[in-house]
């Protein structure tokens, strides 16, 4: 159809499916391609087809396209869309559609523009529906009918006063239930107890707010209430799984990153591993020094080092289980910093069971592998695996929300970078508890 140019099959093709379907159907396509073929369809469907676009293609096409037509789509695109794909469009060509744009949009994208991207204002669109709160049901959903053709939904109404305070929210059930009521306002039977984001709040706290109350949009608002836009469950998604990816990231000691795996280029997907490891490997270094130190309590007992591995392997797994639990738990809101006190209560009373259990096992192992066992020597390995363990499941613990306490993301405090410290560590106790004990060791 493309090389006949028949419009006609052209426009029938792009309305003809879900517009996520047609965008898949079109992915092979250049991005030159993929616009003679949206520009053959109605403005509407133009513009939801193109919202499924992956950013690329969507730049690119913004790029290189007929300005006045790329301002027209521009225009209609869902608020909070055309701003975070305008943030990623050369500026010049930015400045040459802005003038395109008409002036309510163009104060729109500005105003939206102005909030970090990670925020609940860089996140919102300011489509919503808005009643006063002195209508009936039905004069209320008259309007609403006039105000429903320029929304990107109506999941809730929300209620406001002259000055665009926000007061309360009804749903399109409750206002056709009160079709029968000519004499009850809006405001004598809206919903007043409301769950609100303020615009500069980072958007983790928006989407645990979404999910512990489970909505499909929430309103954002200013320090003096006003209602500003509003959040949906779709944003809220992405965010999720934007937040999920990065700490899966942080939690393998890799830096995130923008673009998908096979879009970054490969000096920057070098660059983003390097950081962390070259951070693990100064820990490696380290360890080896305090290896080091010990060469002569390991050459005068040679058993030692048979179990050096099972010492600090111990010790890292156990602290990689609490580090994970306890980043999963704060991502999620299942625990507080306020919470630190119980959460050391519950790593210490598990780390004596895991490390007691451990430790039975290390005196098995001792007594299959030490040639001339000597029971009392061999509690070395008991003793070491039992304080290893327990200092594994604190440390493991305790990091993650000291790295919350300062600010930063608890998944930064990653497996990885765990198991190094935790290594350190282990041979320290290994060889305290062994200098402690031996006999050949104690002059």
């Amino acid at each position: 159809m493309l090389a006949e140019n028949n419009t006609v099959g052209l426009r029938e093709f792009c309305g003809a499916l879900h517009p996520a379907r047609t965008a898949e159907f079109m992915d092979g396509l250049s991005p030159a391609d993929a616009w003679r073929v949206l520009r053959c369809a109605d403005l509407v469907t133009r513009t939801e087809v193109y919202g499924f676009f992956d950013l690329e293609k969507q730049i690119a096409i913004v790029e290189t396209s007929d300005r006045a037509e790329i301002g027209r789509l521009i225009a209609d695109l869902p608020p909070d869309d055309r701003v975070d794909l305008l943030r990623e469009v050369e500026p010049t060509v930015v400045e040459e559609l802005m003038a395109l744009v008409p002036l309510e949009e163009r104060r729109d994208i500005q105003c939206l523009g102005s909030y970090a991207e990670e925020t609940a204002g860089g996140l919102m669109t300011t489509e919503f529906a808005s009643l006063p709160e002195t209508l009936n049901a039905c004069e209320a959903l008259e309007e609403l009918g006039r105000q429903a053709e320029n929304l990107e939904t109506i999941y809730y109404i929300y209620i406001v006063d002259d000055e665009e305070h926000l007061r309360g929210t009804v749903s399109a059930r409750q206002l056709v239930s009160h079709l029968s009521k000519p004499d009850v306002t809006i405001g004598q039977f809206m919903e007043r107890d409301l769950v609100t984001v303020h615009d500069n709040d980072d958007q983790e706290a928006v989407a645990d707010r979404v999910a512990r109350y489970d909505l499909l949009a929430i309103p954002v608002v200013d320090h003096e209430h006003h209602i500003l836009g509003i959040i949906t469950h779709d944003d809220v998604i992405d965010i999720v799984r934007e937040e999920a990816v990065e700490d899966a990231l942080r939690i393998a000691a890799v830096e995130p990153f923008e673009a998908g795996y096979l879009d970054t280029h490969l000096m920057t997907l070098t660059w983003h591993r390097a950081i962390w490891l070259v951070i693990l490997c100064v820990g490696a270094v380290l360890t080896a020094f305090a290896l080091e130190s010990y060469d002569e309590e390991l050459h005068t007992v040679k058993w030692l080092i048979l179990f050096l591995p099972l010492v600090i392997s111990c010790g890292g797994n156990v602290g990689n289980q609490s580090a994970t639990l306890i980043i999963t738990s704060l991502t999620s809101g299942n625990i507080t910093l306020g919470d630190w006190w119980r959460v050391v209560w519950r790593e210490l009373l598990m780390g004596i069971c895991l490390g007691g259990l451990l430790a039975l096992i290390g005196y098995a192992a001792a007594y299959v592998l030490i040639d001339g066992f000597v029971w009392f020597d061999a509690i070395v390995l008991p003793i070491t695996l039992l304080a290893v363990v327990v200092c594994g499941a604190l440390l493991g613990a305790l990091l993650p929300l000291l790295f919350r306490r300062l600010g930063l993301d608890p998944a930064m405090m990653s497996s990885p970078f765990i198991a190094g410290i935790i290594d350190i560590v282990g041979i320290i106790i290994y060889m305290t508890v062994a200098r402690a004990v031996l006999p050949q060791l104690l002059s």
